[in-house]
């Protein structure tokens, strides 16, 4: 189990014998090879350099023949595994919420060049504490989020990302099935607090609120520090012509003096950080133009459509030499 026991207030053993004999359920295909390979894996002292390494473990029971078998025939239902995954006990906060987080894993493959719809994916502190962008696959993950210090989460989805996709489309289908699904198990119902999901700065939260607007869900993201947004408009005096206006001010969030009086403030002490201070402002948004993406369907009226920029492939690599040669031949 991924999960702490006191967490989710039940009793370990049961809870895992049952989820064991659900994942097994999900196997269609080579399901003994398959789970026995999987106990292998979770049960090895460190990391796995070779799958029939694997084979040589007290928890695999076969052969290598039967370990390369399972891999290149065996068969997972994952809409099955999905809805398994979803009736596990889950973490809850205080007033009963749960809370879920999303975010990008990037499993890199730098050296594989026969791997196709490789990304350049973005990592942090590879080389003297600087950001690269290494070929490899990356893959979206939701996870439901235990209350206070601990890296205990419960996975509920996982998604590769293409190279033709578009991440924040991708998010919220993945958000919205793990959702439904919930709801489905009857981990949420009508009347409990709404889901909180948590974000960090790569994702389009407003966009992702208007795509799942009609789901029981609040969303937290993470913003740059000199993102600017715009105030609600200000209401319309009488006698006043003209068109009026769709924004107020600007709030520049590098730049106090143009901060109003915030709608709600609190302080608390902390234990490593010392006094936290939050301030909110209600119904702050960016403003939407015909270059970002837009929350709602379709594209402003009078904007000619755009074809979208061309995705390549990272996967193979060109010499110099050839490289400068097409680009003389077409006249590049």
């Amino acid at each position: 189990m991924s999960l702490l026991n006191d967490a989710a207030c039940v009793e370990s053993s049961r809870v895992l014998s049952r989820f064991r004999k659900d994942v097994y359920a999900c196997l269609r295909a080579r399901g003994d090879a398959l789970f026995e390979l999987t106990d292998a894996l979770l049960c090895a002292p460190g990391p796995v350099h070779s799958p029939v390494d694997l084979s040589l473990s007290a928890e695999y029971r076969r052969g290598h023949g039967a370990l390369y078998g399972g891999l290149n025939h065996g068969r997972i239902d994952v809409e099955q595994l999905r809805e398994v995954l979803a009736r596990l006990p889950l973490p809850r906060w205080p007033d009963g919420r749960i809370v879920l987080a999303v975010d990008v894993s990037p499993w890199l493959r730098s050296d594989a060049a026969c791997s196709a719809e490789r990304l350049f994916c973005h990592v942090y502190g590879r080389a003297k504490s600087a950001s690269q962008f290494i070929p490899g696959w990356p893959y979206s993950f939701v996870a439901a989020l235990e209350m206070g210090r601990s890296s205990w989460t419960a996975p509920l989805d996982v998604v590769r990302l293409g190279p033709a996709d578009d991440a924040t489309a991708v998010t919220a289908a993945q958000m919205r099935g793990v959702i439904e699904r919930l709801i489905a198990a009857g981990q949420w119902r009508s009347g409990d607090p709404d889901m909180l999901v948590v974000a960090d700065a790569g994702y389009d939260i407003t966009r992702l609120a208007y795509a799942l607007r009609d789901l029981p869900v609040e969303l937290l993201g993470r913003i740059r520090s000199d993102r600017v947004l715009r105030l609600p408009a200000p209401p319309r005096l009488p006698g006043t012509n003209g068109r009026p206006p769709k924004h107020g001010d600007e709030f520049a969030l590098a730049d106090p003096a143009t901060w109003p009086k915030a709608a709600v403030t609190t302080v608390t002490d902390t234990t490593h950080y010392g006094k936290a201070e939050t301030s909110a402002w209600d119904r702050l948004h960016p403003r939407l133009t015909h270059r970002a993406a837009r929350p709602g369907p379709g594209r402003p009226p009078g904007i000619p459509n755009r074809r979208p920029a061309p995705h390549y492939d990272v996967g193979k690599t060109v010499k110099r030499g050839r490289t400068l040669a097409v680009l003389q031949q077409s006249g590049g």
